[in-house]
């Protein structure tokens, strides 16, 4: 990699490459610091470290030492998986980059269910993304705002005695308290099946009253790698969702919100979020998706199983933009 990063500048001649920062060693410990700048080095936008998240990752690829089967409750064969300990980021996408987010479903962002109890709207902050540790290529600017993103003045100032020279605002640290409860990321589940390697991150957004019954709603964000050179696309998905009231319900279709996108060496990984909904404060969903090779044969890939666990010490509901 060049020590200089680039971006392109519209100009009445056409394009230009103008310098907007200097790449740094990327860290093998420790974590990186609120106010980060980084590039995304799978989706390449530009973006800011807002602060951190301690997961529990999920990864079927490492063998445990003991290897057990187990039996869930919808008679889903599964191995046990030790959860390790991983480092994820929430941070702002630069709004410039958005547009060349391609291997995006849509440009990332964080939704939740209205507080207000007359309300069943749905709301969401565009631009705020999960990033894993080894995702980020962290590098420095001299710009003072060197992130267009609306939140950016609001959460984030700069200081120049400081390293990196953003510091959160008292609005970041209060909002972040706030409104933790939908914002956790908590779990990571991870399997690679024929070098294509599914991560499933759950979230709980909170609980709906209807007729008389609660529905409980969670978001899932999946990104899906191509580890191979061969080009592949996904044609289909076949989805289990079992319930703690003891339904079982199977969904099939095409594609995955509407596209069925192809996997190639240019372009890796596709990512997206979807919803679901129970009538019971917790459950568990699995799956397979199904590809197609160049030669028009097709193999399934595995969704690991993941469970969607309600927030039991939730004990407001999420307050959304406000300060």
């Amino acid at each position: 990699l060049p020590n200089c990063l680039s971006a392109p500048r519209n100009r009445l001649e056409g394009k230009v490459l103008e310098t907007v920062g200097v790449f740094e060693a990327p860290k093998q410990h420790g974590k990186y610091e609120t106010g980060q700048l980084f590039l995304h080095s799978v989706f390449g936008y530009r973006g800011i470290v807002l602060f951190p998240w301690q997961a529990r990752l999920y990864d079927r690829d490492v063998a445990s030492p003991v290897p057990e089967k187990s039996e869930n409750a919808a008679g889903h064969g599964s191995k046990e998986v030790k959860g390790k300990t991983h480092t994820y980021y929430q941070v702002l996408i630069d709004a410039r980059d958005c547009p060349h987010i391609s291997q995006r479903s849509q440009t990332e962002a964080v939704t939740f269910l209205a507080n207000h109890d007359d309300s069943r709207a749905l709301y969401a902050i565009p631009g705020l993304d999960y990033v894993s540790h080894e995702d980020i290529l962290p590098y420095s600017s001299t710009d003072q705002v060197p992130i267009q993103h609306e939140l950016f003045e609001r959460f984030l100032m700069y200081d120049q005695t400081k390293v990196p020279p953003f510091v959160a605002r008292d609005t970041l640290c209060a909002w972040q308290e706030k409104n933790h409860p939908w914002l956790e990321l908590s779990d990571v589940h991870r399997e690679t099946t024929e070098n294509i390697r599914v991560t499933v991150i759950p979230f709980y957004m909170g609980m709906r009253e209807a007729q008389n019954s609660h529905v409980y709603w969670w978001r899932y964000c999946i990104r899906l790698e191509n580890l191979d050179s061969e080009v592949v696309q996904l044609r289909e998905r076949h989805w289990r969702i079992f319930s703690l009231s003891g339904t079982l319900e199977t969904v099939r279709g095409r594609g995955v919100v509407g596209r069925e996108p192809v996997l190639s060496k240019e372009q890796p990984a596709f990512q997206y979020s979807s919803h679901v909904s129970l009538q019971a404060s917790s459950g568990h969903m699995w799956g397979t998706f199904r590809f197609e090779r160049p030669d028009g044969s097709h193999f399934d890939v595995r969704i690991p199983p993941f469970s969607l666990e309600s927030n039991k010490d939730e004990k407001t509901p999420p307050s959304g933009l406000h300060w």
